[in-house]
């Protein structure tokens, strides 16, 4: 019986190994892009994704045909918005273009675009109405586009002649 338990350990182990070498990459770049950290400075990012990988790690044996990679990226994406002040624009220095974007807007793009979730997955994801993720996807997209721009450089002093 021990011999059996120790089998399907192994086992277990291997296919959770394999899935992690082909999906960590990916969702490590979903998480690096909703946390809008640098990708070689993402201790946040690293965070969630660990989370997220043990949790997919504790329930592999009751997926039942189910994506791991599907269940890591939505625990992935609950426990980034559950963690956030989803409202709340946080500017970061290096976030690149996402850094102007709400958490909520960064992970409703993330997941649209990136991931390419469509809006009724992740309206029922987020728990929101599909109007309300088509509209903060079309503001989100629209400080992607056009993003906002800083101060006004001060005009040169004139005036001022050496003599």
């Amino acid at each position: 019986m021990r011999e059996r338990q120790a089998s399907k350990d192994v086992r277990r182990t291997r296919e959770f190994e394999a899935f992690v070498a082909g999906a960590a990459g990916r969702l490590l770049h979903a998480a690096t892009l909703l946390t809008a950290e640098a990708p070689d400075d993402n201790p946040r990012a690293r965070r969630l994704l660990t989370a997220s990988l043990a949790r997919t790690y504790a329930s592999w044996d009751r997926l039942r045909g189910e994506d791991p990679y599907d269940i890591a990226r939505k625990d992935l994406a609950v426990r980034f918005a559950r963690g956030s002040r989803l409202s709340w624009p946080r500017p970061r220095r290096d976030g690149g273009v996402l850094r102007h974007l709400s958490a909520q807007e960064r992970l409703i793009l993330v997941l649209r675009l990136f991931e390419g979730v469509g809006e009724e997955q992740v309206a029922a994801l987020l728990g929101l109405p599909m109007e309300r993720v088509r509209a903060v996807h079309a503001r989100a997209m629209g400080l992607v586009l056009h993003p906002p721009r800083g101060p006004a450089p001060a005009p040169p002093l004139h005036g001022t002649a050496s003599a």
